[in-house]
């Protein structure tokens, strides 16, 4: 990466970040699947009767980590967003920008320069003070490589949206600093398009300096101490996390419940059971086929969450035969993917042809998908050196997640077409946990994921899991080319949407063309709940802030 002198044509770039600055969520009434309607936020509070409430939520699996900036899955944002906050939000329901620990913003013309007015009096759950010198703390520690508290194999994230380290070549930020107590100042090294979106990013919560100082990042970890509307009180490993509602939160009147549960019920049908029985209030991972069942019943409603995702086939490309790009394509011709979507997505999906879904911006609707074809597939394995195939292993993962609803299944019905063309798979699971952090190491051959998107731009998909930058981190098929790299930085850059859009587009050819994964589908994920939870709107990011949700 290369740091440049900015033209005045960056004015494009400043116009679109004083709009986002002026950005204000909207209150909408919630309709779910069923007919029913919501009442609106400012409904709630006279609708639960008296008493203590509590919110449980039933889930997948478990959080590997609470220090929302070491971890990358869904699964520990569930939990964290609730306990921590970032400088800015997202709108509810969208990836529209709006204030959040920061109530405002201004941009320097060359787009060098963010500096941030911060909410004043808002305290962490330790009793210690937010300020522009607990922000400063937390990006030293992840942008420093010899700060005390960062981690030695470094933040996945923050690698991924700032381009490395303090020090490393194209790393973004260039200083944090403090002006006054209410005020930060952020110095680029290079202007950074979707600078304010990263920020509204979950692994960017701001945590305590007291709590980080004394406990060390290992026990924060598993004790993580932010702003937010709920205190974390329990972890009981692959079982529940307890959150308590927060009495000095800076937005008052939330949160509406007082005791906030994540339960861990690994099977999408005992899930099911537990909300239908009253055990928990709210549940993800609804089996596809199970949404008919939901909006059927009156004691519950279906929910589905706005699309931005994609569920993947992904090789490694750094081992061989997945070195050789016929060996990919053969593969991609091999994945039968209307049938899939057909037999697992029931209507809760749609075939996906590119790594980027199209509820975003700068998707190539050009690209021309391939058909399942095996005579075909045979055909380029045999140009390939493997006119009778090969043996492999093929991971898949343990957990439902909202680009996949049942991993190992899919998995088994793509071995069987596999087995067609010669290729015998031995499929693999383990821990959700080591799953991630073995894939991210490239232990695996080929392998099952997704990736749900953070921030609504093109860069959070294409740039985190398809860039040689990230090779270690969130790009777990290891896919290295010069020229995606080199468009993809342009990108980042440019003044203007529609430039990058044009670049994006050219950049998802090559990808379609060298096929280091197979995208598979897109979903809608479902989720379910008791018919007496109000307020509850899934974001199109996959995680939120309960604080408004409640129960009549």
């Amino acid at each position: 990466m290369k740091k440049g002198v900015l033209s005045a044509a960056l004015s494009g770039l400043l116009a679109l970040s004083l709009a986002l600055a002026g950005c204000s969520g909207s209150q909408q009434a919630q309709t779910t699947d069923n007919g029913q309607q919501a009442p609106a936020a400012d409904q709630a509070a006279d609708s639960a009767s008296s008493g203590p409430k509590q919110l449980i939520v039933g889930r997948g699996a478990d959080s590997p980590g609470l220090d929302p900036i070491t971890v990358t899955d869904g699964e520990s944002y569930k939990v964290t967003e609730n306990i921590m906050e970032t400088l800015v939000n997202f709108e509810e329901t969208n990836t529209n920008v709006v204030p959040g620990l920061a109530e405002s913003w201004e941009v320097s013309p060359d787009g060098l320069t963010y500096t941030f007015k911060l909410r004043q009096g808002v305290k962490f759950h330790d009793g210690s003070d937010f300020n522009a010198d607990a922000v400063k703390f937390n990006f030293d520690r992840w942008m420093d490589k010899s700060n005390p508290l960062h981690n030695p194999e470094g933040f996945q994230y923050y690698n991924d949206m700032f381009g490395g380290y303090k020090g490393d070549e194209g790393h973004v930020i260039k200083s944090v600093d403090v002006v006054d107590p209410s005020t930060v100042k952020f110095t680029l090294n290079r202007p950074l398009a979707p600078f304010i979106a990263d920020l509204a990013m979950s692994p960017f919560a701001i945590a305590s300096p007291k709590a980080l100082q004394e406990m060390g990042p290992e026990k924060f970890n598993e004790h993580p101490v932010g702003t937010g509307p709920f205190k974390f009180v329990e972890w009981k490993r692959n079982d529940t996390i307890t959150l308590e509602k927060n009495p000095d939160y800076w937005n008052k009147g939330y949160p509406k419940v007082d005791k906030l549960v994540f339960k861990v019920i690994p099977e999408n049908s005992a899930r099911l059971t537990a909300l239908t029985s009253g055990e928990i209030d709210l549940m993800d991972g609804l089996n596809p086929d199970d949404a008919e069942t939901v909006k059927s019943n009156p004691d519950l409603q279906l929910i589905l969450r706005p699309s931005m995702n994609i569920g993947f086939l992904g090789f490694n490309t750094e081992k061989k035969p997945f070195d050789n790009p016929k060996v990919r394509e053969a593969i991609a011709y091999a994945v039968n993917k209307p049938a899939l979507v057909e037999a697992f997505w029931n209507g809760l999906g749609q075939p996906a042809k590119n790594p980027l879904p199209p509820s975003i911006w700068g998707y190539n609707d050009d690209i021309k998908d391939r058909e399942f074809n095996l005579d075909k597939a045979k055909q380029l394995l045999a140009e390939a050196g493997f006119p009778n195939g090969f043996k492999t292993t093929f991971w898949a993962m343990p957990v439902p997640r909202p680009y996949m609803p049942d991993g190992q299944k899919i998995a088994e019905a793509i071995q069987q077409d596999l087995k067609q063309i010669g290729v015998e798979t031995e499929i693999v699971t383990m821990e959700w946990a080591t799953y991630l952090e073995k894939t991210r190491k490239g232990e695996q051959d080929m392998f099952l994921l997704g990736w749900n998107g953070d921030n609504g731009d093109p860069d959070n998909f294409l740039y985190t899991l398809l860039d040689k930058n990230n090779i270690g981190s969130n790009n777990n098929t290891r896919y290295n080319n010069e020229e995606v790299h080199q468009l993809l930085i342009k990108a980042q850059s440019a003044v203007t949407q529609e430039e990058r859009e044009k670049l994006y587009k050219q950049a998802q050819e090559i990808i379609f063309k060298d096929v280091p994964m197979v995208p598979i589908a897109h979903s809608e994920p479902a989720l379910a709940a008791s018919a007496k939870v109000i307020n509850y709107k899934p974001h199109p990011k996959g995680s939120e802030s309960l604080e408004k949700v409640d129960i009549q």
